[in-house]
């Protein structure tokens, strides 16, 4: 018998609770789930002390986390940014600072010294730098770090079976309802439906190579998700499609996500011409950043919300770094910033791409090559969610501890 699937109404608080554990989870993680504390500080900070880059799309929540390994849908895979929820027109030095502090928080998770984070923002620095070079694509040849390689190789051994095991508990054609995925109305089963039968989602889910254009595509099965950090609270749902009615396993099966689309925290350039509709935005900002798999993704309406559709693919993976050595540390951070540079660099002209490289440069340091207004962001920044993470898991605590009381109250 499976777990009872709470209601609508009952997932908000749910939700609320899971975020608060896996934040509590470790300072990494807290900075993961809490970009708008980030923005916070960045709001606080002088406007002055942080160099104005170009308008380009920028990430928004360029954390560790947020890279990795991502499939087109002819199968070719590369480490792209793989998360757009914040995604705006504004400062790339934004993206540059956010993912220099989840790489300070991961080196201070593996207790390596602080001597190894000045060095890493060194190599970060150099990295992105490198990104906007006169040929930025074939700049790109770093020596790949371990964490990065084996990402990699895992993500083109993948096949749909390992893709069904991972999401799906091993099933093909049905989401397992239980901890993870909770049942959903007949009303949103309904609005899933009606979704799948609009032009986009059904040119996004024959878009694979293989797949016949005019191909039937039927929903077999859907679920309320349960998942990620950021997004919990927001309409999330998991989708199985067939498409060419066979059934089968395989990549004729197609599992897609479904996430809502809400404000961006981050802030854009005020002249920035950008989507209102915030789904529209998200999918603008992945096809300009990550063209894997922003081809991938169609913007829709569902429940009168924004939401943005994604197929999964057996070869996107995320990033895993929780233990790293100092000698990883400086080769992860030169070979992350570079695939964001390049992401940056790629929507430029060379003669922007230039100017922009040179008003990095002119900030650095006279002994570690990496700019004054990087560095101390990083500290300021670190030092700013280590507080806040303790004083989120004293909170945490504290209301698990009062609903421990309520269950012991009410069983007496």
């Amino acid at each position: 018998m499976s777990p009872r699937s709470p209601a609508p109404e009952e997932r908000g608080a749910l939700l609320r609770q899971s975020r608060s554990l896996k934040m509590a989870r470790s300072a990494h993680a807290y900075v993961r789930g809490n970009t708008v504390r980030f923005y916070e500080w960045l709001d606080a900070a002088a406007a002055s002390a942080l160099p104005q880059g170009p308008a380009v799309w920028i990430c928004g929540d360029c954390h560790v986390g947020n890279l990795g390994p991502v499939a087109n849908a002819s199968g070719h895979v590369e480490i792209q940014i793989r998360d757009f929820d914040q995604t705006v027109i504004g400062n790339p030095a934004h993206d540059l600072i956010r993912l220099g502090l989840s790489l300070a928080m991961a080196v201070r998770s593996s207790d390596l010294p602080g001597v190894t984070t000045a060095v890493m923002i060194e190599q970060m620095m150099m990295g992105y730098c490198a990104a906007f070079e006169p040929d930025p694509e074939e700049s790109a040849g770093e020596r790949r770090p371990s964490a990065v390689h084996v990402a990699l190789k895992a993500a083109n051994e993948r096949t749909w079976r390992h893709l069904a095991d991972e999401r799906l508990g091993g099933r093909s054609v049905r989401v397992p309802i239980g901890r993870r995925f909770w049942r959903i109305t007949p009303q949103e089963r309904d609005e899933i439906e009606a979704m799948c039968r609009t032009d986009a989602v059904l040119g996004l889910v024959t878009a694979l190579s293989h797949r016949d254009d005019e191909a039937e595509v039927a929903l077999l099965d859907a679920a309320y998700w349960k998942k990620g950090c950021s997004s919990l609270g927001k309409l999330r749902y998991a989708a199985v499609l067939d498409v060419g009615g066979r059934v089968t396993t395989g990549r004729d099966l197609c599992l897609i996500d479904i996430k809502e689309a809400v404000k961006a925290a981050a802030p854009r350039y005020k002249d920035a011409d950008m989507p209102r509709e915030y789904a529209q935005r998200v999918v603008a900002g992945a096809r300009h950043l990550s063209p894997h798999l922003g081809e991938r993704m169609a913007a829709a309406r569902m429940l009168d919300r924004s939401v943005f559709v994604r197929e999964l693919l057996p070869e996107d993976l995320k990033l895993e770094i929780e233990h790293i050595s100092a000698a990883e540390a400086r080769r992860t951070a030169r070979y992350l910033a570079g695939v964001v540079g390049r992401a940056h660099a790629r929507q430029l002209d060379a003669g922007t791409r230039t100017s922009w490289r040179s008003e990095l440069l002119r900030g650095r340091r006279k002994v570690l090559d990496a700019p004054s207004w990087l560095w101390s962001s990083v500290v300021e920044l670190v030092g700013n969610h280590e507080q806040g993470y303790l004083e989120h898991c004293r909170r945490h605590a504290l209301d698990s501890e009062r609903d421990i009381d309520a269950i012991r109250q009410e069983a007496a």
